[in-house]
């Protein structure tokens, strides 16, 4: 009998500590035979207005019927909305604005050097009305692919979750032939990964690892590092079958017209983070000028091939503003001390490459993301898919947070809100190739939605956890918006419950390791 307890409690132990524990009661809700959320303003995802008074009928985890009820500043006439069955469960979401769920195309699920395990980053996302998640590789297939199986189970508290593999990742020796990196994916697709996420390689396996893919109907996305993106950019991943591009490395080397590798410094070392950020910020200049003949042609072959841009602005906003990054006011209750330190300059911790950030390095990567975002707006004018992806624990961007500041920049690429709620929704299941599955919010796809009592196209930030600042008309500051509600297969989560959730695991890392966040060098 002792023995049997011991077991148990060490069951127990191992639950909460690789996050896969139970939904909580207090966070979450359903599933139900049917659900009738009442009253709402529907902001879909495929570009359409608001409508509203809508009331939205889900049965069994799928949208049965979306009912226009009434009128703006009408009284609805209950005879003319749906009827409740025994046993159903009604939202009255009466003021709300419902959106699709949101799909994050870029969603790295913790790391060990940050300190940061699934039950955290899950419950942040979710928070800010993420529904559905790519990682492009992380701790390996294996991991991913048990959370995802958990996930679709609704055993834990967690987006849908597609894995793709990092190229080689798991390969008993590095990948040197076309026919090793033939077998690599085959075996990959095997284990039921949903893609795979390359880093560059030498040309020849690079066209056979995508070949390959291809065959097997599964996706892809790159970011091109750049120690192999002289030999092998952005167009020739495309032409060979790669569906998305990850940031933006790649991109300018495509649109060369008077070099062929970018203009690197003679003292320049890959291994040394200040150098390879630093004169990143630099690129987009070496490249063709926007609205030239080159630069319209690399982009029109692009958006021929159907080719999706996920440019992930967001991780890399510290570049040009080191203060602001640092001082965002979530990183006081939501960012654990182990994160926290991650992010602090380094010459080992990717991505904290502060050696001695200056104004001159702010100017460039200013100059460098109008150049940047030219391209991507106007991928999205002539038709071209862009997403939205926000690579978080890394540069100070916050697991939520940073999704919801990645929409903020879009919107300052030139998106109209309305193209941002589409990139964050229908533009990403079409990318994941689950459009008939999610993305909009129509009869017979996944109940998934968020719920958020102001409007986000009127200002995106009501998105963020801790909300928008408002002054009343009696002269008081207050806090508004939040999203109050995600809904993910059907199942009802208190996004305010999942945050202060988070709240209390940061809270309580800090009393055990008596730690306060400080600004670095003091």
């Amino acid at each position: 009998m002792k023995n049997l307890v011991i077991t148990i409690f060490f069951l127990v132990l191992w639950g909460m500590y690789s996050g896969l524990a139970q939904e909580s009661a207090t966070t979450a809700e359903g599933p139900f035979k049917q659900l009738i959320i009442r009253g709402a303003t529907l902001i879909n995802g495929n570009g359409a207005p608001p409508q509203g008074p809508v009331d939205i009928v889900v049965e069994n985890n799928r949208i049965k019927n979306v009912s226009v009820v009434g009128y703006p500043g009408v009284a609805i006439d209950p005879g003319n909305r749906p009827k409740l069955l025994p046993g159903g469960r009604e939202l009255d979401a009466t003021g709300m604005y419902i959106l699709p769920g949101f799909v994050d195309m870029h969603g790295h699920i913790g790391g060990t050097a940050q300190g940061a395990e699934p039950e955290y980053v899950f419950r942040l996302w979710m928070a800010h009305g993420i529904t559905t998640v790519r990682e492009p590789s992380g701790r390996g297939v294996d991991f991913a692919l048990d959370l995802k199986r958990r996930s679709a189970k609704n055993e834990i508290v967690a987006p849908r979750i597609l894995a793709y593999t990092g190229f080689g990742q798991g390969s008993k020796e590095p990948i040197s032939s076309p026919e090793m990196a033939r077998e690599w994916v085959r075996n990959n697709a095997k284990k039921g990964a949903d893609g795979v996420k390359f880093f560059g390689a030498p040309p020849e396996i690079m066209a056979a690892a995508l070949d390959e893919n291809k065959k097997l109907g599964l996706r892809s996305a790159c970011h091109h590092a750049q120690l192999n993106v002289a030999r092998w950019n952005v167009l020739h991943s495309a032409r060979a079958g790669l569906t998305s591009m990850e940031h933006w490395y790649g991109l300018p080397e495509a649109l060369f017209e008077d070099r062929t590798v970018q203009d690197y410094p003679l003292t320049y070392n890959y291994n040394n983070e200040q150098h390879r950020f630093e004169e990143a910020g630099k690129l987009w200049k070496q490249a063709a000028k926007p609205y030239s003949e080159h630069w319209n042609k690399v982009m029109d072959e692009l958006i021929a091939l159907d080719f999706t841009l996920d440019p992930t602005f967001n991780i890399y906003e510290a570049s040009r503003d080191l203060h602001r990054a640092r001082r965002a006011e979530w990183h006081e209750t939501y960012t654990l001390p182990s994160l926290w330190e991650f992010y602090q300059p380094s010459k080992i911790s990717h991505g904290s490459y502060w050696h001695y950030w200056g104004t001159e390095q702010e100017v460039a990567w200013k100059e460098n993301y109008q150049l940047w975002m030219t391209f991507v707006n106007e991928y999205k004018n002539r038709g071209g898919r862009v997403t939205t992806g926000s690579d978080s624990g890394f540069i100070f961007q916050l697991y939520g947070f940073a999704y919801i500041r990645e929409m903020e920049l879009l919107r300052e690429a030139g998106f109209h809100p309305l193209e941002i709620i589409k990139s964050a929704t229908l533009n990403g299941a079409e990318a994941l190739g689950m459009d008939d599955q999610i993305g909009t919010i129509t009869p017979g796809k996944l109940a998934d939605f968020v719920l958020v009592s102001e409007n986000p196209l009127e200002n995106l930030k009501v998105l963020y956890g801790t909300g928008a600042i408002k002054l009343t008309e009696d002269n008081e500051v207050v806090r508004v918006g939040g999203v109050r509600y995600t809904i993910k297969d059907g199942i009802i989560y208190d996004a305010r419950a999942l945050l202060k959730e988070v709240a209390d695991m940061v809270a309580s890392e800090k009393e055990r390791l008596n730690y306060k966040i400080t600004q670095p060098g003091n």
